[in-house]
């Protein structure tokens, strides 16, 4: 007569888990990370950190506004008691400095500095993620260690190269660099164009497009958020340069806004104390287009900063 076994319970070995799949989902599900709830307190530091980095700019358009007597005395308040609006007018035509001159010159150094940029970072970025050469990856990392690179350490031997061209009190030296890229925006191409599908270059070489046919009928189109960021970096470097226009630039009529506000605040005016309500009117005119551009451009420079973390350095 046949008896019936009951199975037994394998004994369970040491680092193994036993535990059942509802288990582990809820163990992967408690460590998910939870959105983040804003709270009143939340909302009150947010508060108290915009007052803090506001007030220097209203304090700004407060001296700005200004009279000469009060800017003569320093009696300036941070929330503006006086609407001076002619100083806006006063900076351009109350100054023996030519400040319209001056924006000029901001608006050509960085627009064409812009251009530089955007073209040639474009051209080596897509070149380092798609044409195969040997060696390209080591030319890539060495591109990449020249962001470590002070750039005091070869601010003296550009300047004897561009002395000797004979660029000094010119834009050039200011400008032409910006046509061989930089190493922080081909990274940023490389990263944008390294992620997209080869599919696309297949399909273009089957249709008898070459490399740069691709690069200008295919992939340029498509880098326009990596190559708006790129054109709003540069810009804004270049608008608020100082250092560069100082060593290059010695005569008045071709310096940019930057360097002619230091100037500005040598000019005295009939109480023989710098005009600084003129001075800050030229710093709001520095200040503004920055900020509007980047109003403009800051949805390129979120898209930016999601597509070009996705592909690793290969």
């Amino acid at each position: 007569m046949a008896t019936l076994t009951t199975p037994t319970a394998l004994p369970s070995t040491p680092g193994t888990s036993a535990a059942p799949p509802a288990d582990r989902r809820r163990t992967r599900k408690a460590r998910t990370l939870k959105a983040f709830k804003a709270t009143p307190l939340t909302y009150l530091l947010l508060i108290i950190a915009s007052i803090v980095f506001f007030t220097p700019l209203i304090f700004m358009v407060s001296i700005a506004l200004s009279s000469t007597r009060t800017t003569a005395a320093g009696a300036f308040t941070i929330i503006p008691q006086e609407f001076y609006w002619s100083n806006f007018t006063d900076v351009f035509t109350a100054t023996p400095l030519p400040v319209g001159r001056f924006v000029l010159n901001s608006v050509i150094i960085a627009t064409t500095s812009a251009v530089g940029q955007v073209l040639s970072s474009s051209l080596v970025g897509y070149a380092f993620a798609r044409l195969r050469a040997p060696g390209k990856g080591t030319v890539f990392m060495v591109v990449l260690a020249t962001m470590m690179i002070p750039g005091q350490i070869v601010m003296i031997p550009q300047f004897i190269i561009f002395q000797n061209l004979g660029w000094v009190n010119t834009f050039l030296p200011l400008i032409i660099p910006n046509f061989f890229t930089n190493a922080f925006n081909v990274f940023l191409v490389r990263q944008f164009v390294a992620r997209l599908p080869s599919e696309y270059d297949e399909a273009a070489q089957m249709d008898g497009l070459g490399y740069f046919g691709i690069y200008r009928r295919i992939f340029l189109p498509m880098m326009w958020p990596i190559l708006t960021a790129i054109a709003i970096f540069t810009l804004t470097a270049s608008w608020g340069d100082f250092m560069g226009p100082l060593i290059y630039l010695h005569r008045q009529e071709l310096m940019p806004l930057a360097l002619g506000l230091r100037f500005m605040t040598a000019v005295t005016n009939e109480l023989q104390t710098p005009a600084w309500n003129l001075v800050m009117v030229g710093s709001i005119i520095l200040t503004l287009p920055m900020l509007v551009i980047y109003f403009l451009g800051q949805k390129y420079l979120y898209e930016m900063s999601i597509s070009t973390g996705s592909a690793g350095v290969k």
